[in-house]
């Protein structure tokens, strides 16, 4: 049986590695920010680029701390898009703000430039740019729409640890960028876990109060929308460990997905297209294929014994708890997707055997 994604395949060769680990938090006792917090903070900052990495619990914190250090609040419009399940959504509903759903792009599936453009609003204050299924957006022509309307640049990262382009790495194009370590993502702890970067120092410092009841010393709130959401000792120290080996696990994955797009030839299944060996723009988090017939795709792929997943199958403005308030919100290309998308295995440790059984399974449909 082939997993869809299989942890314990990919935690096995760093078993030694992962146990040290622990044995050391254990054997100092000191669980909550301490040093593997510290080291690791300084650790991912120095990768991604970035002057500071405040490390908390989850991505969906970041998201939410991030627009809070940016003080987006009740009133404000934050544009997002509708088609990466919802975790901005989230986050931007958390400060009392309002999401304006900008449609994506046809073939990348990412965030249009053109139509975050049309779709500013005099009240909009931030865009959160979604860098969905490990394939960056084209966040350098939304970062000047966003410079020239004065309107913060958010970026998430959480399906694009060490992605770059031009020579930047995903999180340092805005004022803040925000990853999840979920342990299926690229760098993943083993639990939940999340962080923001920035190169902003007022913005660092009301993230690194805000993860901690808006304390500026000890028991004293000074920082309005604080919460506790602190990434622990022992996965700081796991994520410690693991991030050396992530630019291989990413090459690893872009390998896989060239696999897939150069063997996959069904003509129902349209596959991302491919990418040269030299871009990095891409960091293979999920392999996602369309297809208008997906429900028959799926069927086959069930009885064939091979996994996939839907990533997402119903749009931000299309959840119950908000049709309401988005009865009128029109997103052909979003709309159209939600029906088409399919996830196919793909992570590191996939043997060359597990590849061509599952093009062989698509072609064979």
């Amino acid at each position: 049986m082939i997993a869809l994604n299989d942890l314990a395949r990919h935690h096995a060769p760093l078993r030694a590695a992962l146990d040290a680990a622990i044995a050391r938090v254990q054997d100092r006792g000191h669980y909550i920010l301490g040093p593997e917090v510290e080291a690791f903070e300084r650790e991912f900052a120095a990768y991604c680029g970035a002057a500071s990495c405040i490390a908390v619990a989850n991505g969906t914190d970041a998201l939410e701390l991030a627009l809070r250090a940016l003080d987006i609040r009740a009133g404000d419009d934050v544009a997002a898009v509708a088609n990466a399940g919802g975790y901005a959504t989230t986050a931007i509903g958390a400060v009392g703000a309002m999401p304006v759903y900008v449609d994506v792009d046809d073939a990348t599936l990412l965030i249009e430039p053109a139509s975050f453009a049309r779709r500013i609003t005099a009240r909009m204050r931030a865009v959160v740019v979604t860098h969905l299924y490990g394939r960056m957006a084209d966040v350098g022509a939304i970062a000047r729409i966003a410079i020239e309307r004065r309107i913060a640049l958010v970026e998430d990262c959480a399906q694009a640890h060490g992605a770059q382009r031009d020579g930047k790495k995903a999180g340092t194009f805005g004022a803040i960028g925000c990853f999840s370590f979920y342990p299926t993502k690229n760098l993943g702890a083993l639990g939940d876990g999340g962080a923001v970067v920035t190169s902003r120092t007022d913005v660092a410092d009301r993230v690194r109060a805000l993860r901690q009841y808006g304390w500026t010393t000890k028991y004293v709130s000074s920082v309005a929308g604080g919460r506790n959401s602190r990434l622990d000792e022992l996965q700081a120290a796991l994520l410690l460990a693991m991030l050396p080996r992530l630019d291989g696990w990413n090459q690893q994955r872009r390998d896989i997905a060239a696999r897939y797009s150069a063997g996959i030839r069904h003509p129902r299944v349209a596959c991302p297209a491919p990418r040269p060996a030299s871009d990095e723009s891409s960091v293979g988090h999920l392999y996602v294929v369309r297809t208008p017939q997906r429900d028959a795709l799926k069927a086959h792929l069930a009885a064939h014994g091979m996994p996939y997943d839907v990533h997402y199958p119903v749009p931000d403005h299309r959840q119950p708890a908000l049709q309401a308030a988005f009865a009128g919100c029109t997103l052909p290309v979003t709309d159209a997707l939600a029906m088409e998308v399919l996830s196919l295995p793909c992570f590191p440790e996939m043997t060359d055997a597990e590849v061509a059984d599952v093009i062989a399974c698509v072609n064979g449909w």
